[in-house]
């Protein structure tokens, strides 16, 4: 495929788009500007037959543990399947409790917008702070910010990182007596959520005291015990299960600051959405599963072209931060070097993954992926509908969306570039000097995908469509997609030298460790 041309295959199969798209529900994936003919397809099909991943796909829904180094199943799937199905999970139906947890979510959120629980003071609850990190922040901010064209109920803020600022920002243009604060820990000890929780504990209490505190917070906790040492009452505690992994945790309990922002009936269209994607993926052949399509392209340039990231390119404002979460699903999912048997793997596995919303993206990284030297895959993401009053942008937007997956493909020729600036009535030798510069190779390959509209029932099935990608490549990369150790490292560590920073103690490190140290120790003195 080295010789290859993207658009000489176009040229020599009329058929070719229709080929290589997907048509599914208000969704459209046109894959046809790849570097790939149907040999090639039908290669990467006969890779996922080998790979068995029909069956891992049924494992998957059936409740197996494949998260095997944590003995878990991998099933936040079940968090979005209509309370009328069943998933058996060890001999039980957990939808009925799935359901269940919902409930209380619905009707505590419908309390908190009709004002009949209101702050200690007796003043309504006008806006919510979402305290979490990774998987309990990434996935409710993004599509909180995906959702603001939907009827908002509540503000959220939402506050992850440890850096005292991000809390001090949020809190600062708040009133304690009229803020819910949600505490999002699966153990109720993540270091860097417990010390923004304790801190947001202490602005409330100087605002109304202690004796009210339980009418400002809630907590998504499995560890009820220590939510309630907290000072959070038991029925504002709400949980979810060992079975659902932290990155994709959105769709049960850790949606409660959505379900307060946008209300029962938008998160209802979420889980839809999302259930309706499930649906395709479990049931669709593998030549027009679109998630399938999308993990095997990826493969193909991770492991056979070279190409050792990805870029997600929305063009839809709202999904400004679908990156950042997919960053996260996808990294730290199938970032791993080791396979399932244990072993260290002698090929690449999960890509770097990265992006950010078009046009932006156009005035910043574009150079590189247009002209660079490196092969950069891109998703194209666009809205068929305007989601704004300004329809004539929304005709902008969707022209540049377009002419960069055209203009990846095709590039420009060095004879094109001259013929430009004849037209200019630029001189001979001033073309020949700036020619090179004004040269694209072009035969950059990129998908489109097109939704008919970003509602929530859509912004449902494309998280899920990008959650089953990851499934499918690192079932075939052969590893283990859903445990982390790789983030537990530099836990430990921090702890000891938290102790270290605290204290005047021996320092054990390395010299670079030991002066870092000592030099931060020395800056807080001063300071």
């Amino acid at each position: 495929m080295k010789d290859f041309s993207i658009l000489e295959a176009f040229q020599d199969n009329a058929n070719r788009r229709e080929e290589l798209s997907i048509d599914w529900q208000g969704f459209y994936l046109d894959y046809s500007k790849h570097l790939v003919n149907q040999e090639i397809m039908d290669g990467l099909f006969s890779l996922a037959k080998e790979s068995k991943l029909l069956q891992g796909i049924e494992s998957m829904f059936d409740g197996s543990k494949i998260n095997v180094t944590e003995n878990r199943a991998v099933l936040h799937t079940a968090l979005r399947v209509p309370k009328d199905k069943t998933v058996v999970f060890e001999g039980k139906d957990v939808v009925p409790e799935v359901h269940e947890v919902l409930e209380s979510m619905y009707s505590f959120a419908e309390k908190v917008h009709a004002g009949t629980l209101k702050g200690a003071t007796g003043k309504a609850i006008e806006h919510v702070v979402n305290i979490g990190i990774g998987g309990s922040d990434l996935g409710p901010v993004m599509i909180y910010e995906a959702l603001k064209q939907q009827k908002l109920h509540l503000k959220t803020s939402f506050v992850s990182n440890v850096d005292g600022f991000h809390l001090e920002q949020k809190l600062r243009d708040l009133d304690p007596e009229t803020t819910l604060v949600i505490v999002v820990s699966k153990t109720f000890t993540t270091q860097e959520t417990m010390a923004n929780a304790h801190a947001a504990k202490d602005w409330l209490r100087e605002a109304i005291g202690d004796s009210g505190i339980g009418n400002h917070l809630a907590a998504v906790s499995t560890n009820v015990a220590a939510a309630s040492k907290f000072g959070i009452p038991q029925e504002r505690v709400f949980g979810f299960w060992n079975w659902v992994g932290g990155r994709y945790s959105l769709w049960g309990a850790v949606g409660l600051s959505l379900i307060l922002s946008y209300g029962r009936e938008v998160f209802e269209e979420l889980l839809s959405g999302a259930f309706a994607m499930d649906s395709h993926f479990k049931a669709t052949p593998l030549e027009k599963n679109m998630p399938v399509v999308m993990a095997l392209l990826g493969i193909w340039y991770n492991n056979f072209l070279d190409a050792r990231s990805h870029a997600v390119l929305p063009y839809v404002q709202a999904l400004s931060r679908f990156p950042a979460y997919l960053q996260q699903a996808d990294m730290e999912s199938n970032g791993k070097s080791v396979s399932k048997r244990g072993i260290q793997v002698d090929y690449q596995t999960g890509p770097i993954v990265w992006g950010e919303p078009g046009t932006n993206g156009q005035h910043a990284f574009y150079q590189l992926i247009h002209q660079g030297t490196k092969l950069i895959p891109a998703d194209f993401i666009i809205s068929a509908k305007a989601h704004s009053k300004y329809q004539d942008h929304h005709l902008k937007l969707m022209a540049n969306c377009i002419a960069q997956g055209e203009a990846l493909m095709k590039g420009k020729s060095e004879e094109e570039a001259k013929e430009e600036m004849r037209n200019k009535g630029i001189s001979n030798d001033e073309i020949e000097r700036l020619a090179p510069f004004k040269t694209f190779s072009g035969n950059r390959p990129s998908s489109a995908i097109v939704m008919d509209q970003l509602d929530p029932k859509n912004l449902g099935a494309l998280v899920a469509l990008y959650e089953h990608k990851i499934f499918v490549q690192g079932w075939v990369w052969d590893v283990y997609s859903y445990d982390q150790w790789g983030v537990e490292l530099g836990k430990q560590l921090a702890s000891k030298v938290l102790i270290e920073l605290n204290n005047e103690v021996e320092l054990d490190h390395d010299e670079s460790t030991n002066y870092l140290i000592q030099k931060l120790k020395e800056a807080q003195v001063k300071s």
